[in-house]
């Protein structure tokens, strides 16, 4: 059966951890590789961490416990384990939620090792643009104060939130979903529109 673009992205991810070994810096919060591999465990294995996840406080703390409890099963362990794929009942997630997440956390890999972005193909980049202008480019979005719209390669442009001076993100819908995750030094885009309205949207926390 042929892998899903979601789990080919979870196996190109694994292959690059490994590659790159536990200590490697990524591009979240000063985690390790092997933080963010422990992450990526509890995310589809551990109930309790789940909240922790998306929440502050008392949730988050425990996530964090979750998280330094697995990774006492070893790096190794931990990236086999994600290579595997998910448990059941995350196979019943869509698929763009994966390719999603397993994208953006193998750019925090291959970044903060300074790797250029590599070219996507043709059906991944249509799944993310698909992604983001279905509603999740418009949920995060949410955060800017003013207009915002992207045009991508192929010319097209949409909006992701009207309002007044209307900033435009301009390169491939992977490269925009990076700056909506809030990888903004990392993804290479250009930007049209005044130049306040700009720096706003260049210092705005998407909180995520």
């Amino acid at each position: 059966m042929t892998a899903t673009i979601g789990a080919r992205e979870r196996a190109a991810l694994c292959d690059t951890m490994h590659a790159v070994g536990p200590s490697a810096p990524t591009l979240c919060a000063g985690w390790s590789c092997f933080e963010l591999a422990a992450h990526l465990y509890v995310r589809e294995r551990d109930p309790f961490a789940g909240p922790g996840i998306l929440l502050a406080g008392p949730f988050a703390r425990l996530t964090e416990r979750r998280m330094t409890a697995a990774q006492k099963k070893g790096f190794e362990a931990l990236v086999r384990a994600i290579r595997r794929g998910p448990p059941l009942h995350w196979r019943f997630v869509p698929d763009v939620i994966h390719l999603v997440e397993y994208f953006v956390h193998h750019e925090d890999v291959r970044r903060a090792q300074g790797h250029e972005p590599r070219p996507l193909d043709e059906e991944r980049e249509a799944v993310l643009a698909a992604w983001m202008l279905r509603g999740a480019g418009r949920l995060y979005s949410r955060a800017v104060t003013g207009g915002l719209e992207v045009r991508l390669p192929n010319g097209t442009c949409h909006d992701l939130r009207r309002g007044d001076d209307t900033v435009t993100l301009v390169g491939p819908a992977s490269e925009i979903v990076l700056f909506l995750h809030g990888r903004k030094d990392a993804a290479r885009l250009d930007f049209e529109g005044p130049a306040a309205a700009v720096a706003a949207l260049q210092a705005t926390d998407f909180g995520v």
